[in-house]
């Protein structure tokens, strides 16, 4: 079973009923895989908001990088790229601003932050990327 528990329905479920996602840790070198997930989920349609205080008030695929997730505005999903270890402030913080879900990449797994998560009333994806489990699904690819 995944780090997370949740099925492949409720993971469908999710990404179609999201529609604003923050993706804190975003990166504009293109070999990062920040970079690539935040292109790609720009490119299904979402309305991302890169979020890294060194880009602050660049341009990353179009949208206005913010340098912190307080300055995204209303979330339905923040999307973590940060250490394991560095998990917990942000899912705090998505907490406070009430995000709906948040969503550990790839590797990231933080069971204290997610207990707190859930206990909020938050769903909690961990150790999966939204890229990954979109094609995995066979979700449509337009957006």
């Amino acid at each position: 079973m995944s780090a997370d528990g949740m099925t492949d329905e409720a993971i469908r479920v999710l990404l179609m009923n999201t529609q604003r996602i923050a993706v804190v840790g975003a990166s504009a070198n293109p070999s990062r895989p920040s970079f690539g997930v935040t292109g790609f989920l720009v490119d299904r349609g979402f309305d991302v908001t890169p979020v890294n205080p060194g880009l602050a008030g660049q341009q990353l695929h179009g949208s206005t990088v913010a340098a912190s997730l307080a300055e995204a505005g209303k979330l339905d999903m923040v999307d973590i790229f940060r250490r394991s270890e560095e998990v917990g402030p942000v899912v705090d913080e998505a907490i406070r601003l009430g995000a709906r879900t948040v969503w550990m990449q790839l590797g990231i797994v933080d069971a204290a932050a997610a207990a707190r998560a859930r206990e909020a009333g938050l769903t909690v994806v961990m150790d999966r990327c939204p890229l990954i489990e979109w094609r995995r699904l066979g979700m449509a690819m337009s957006a």
